[in-house]
């Protein structure tokens, strides 16, 4: 499984509840038409992680670099209703990160025979 993660911080004056709810609707929306495989959405709490990293912390499940693309591609064609459900996250956000990580170890890695 592989993770796309995104860190951000609200706007001024942005509903916490209403940023929640516009995440659902859009991943939720991904993951109905298999783009993604799953989704989860985190808060800072009591301020312990690093401020740069922002409020908030999305993370989206995808089961290889095949179905994020295929998640990237839906969103890039900025077509109805995909556009409206990302506009309607992606305006409510400042100070986004990304990054993409995996499980570890990997699945197919055997043990025993790097010559490293």
């Amino acid at each position: 499984m592989d993770i796309y993660h995104v860190w951000c911080d609200l706007k001024p004056g942005v509903a916490d509840l209403d940023f929640a709810a516009r995440v659902a609707v859009y991943l939720d929306h991904l993951r109905t038409e298999g783009r993604i495989a799953g989704w989860r959405l985190t808060r800072r709490k009591l301020g312990l992680a690093p401020p740069e990293l922002g409020e908030f912390h999305l993370m989206i499940e995808v089961t290889g670099l095949a179905q994020l693309d295929a998640a990237f591609a839906l969103a890039a064609a900025r077509s109805e209703p995909t556009e409206g459900f990302h506009f309607g996250v992606n305006s409510l956000v400042q100070n986004a990160r990304f990054g993409l990580t995996r499980d570890f170890p990997d699945p197919m890695r055997r043990h025993g025979e790097e010559r490293f």
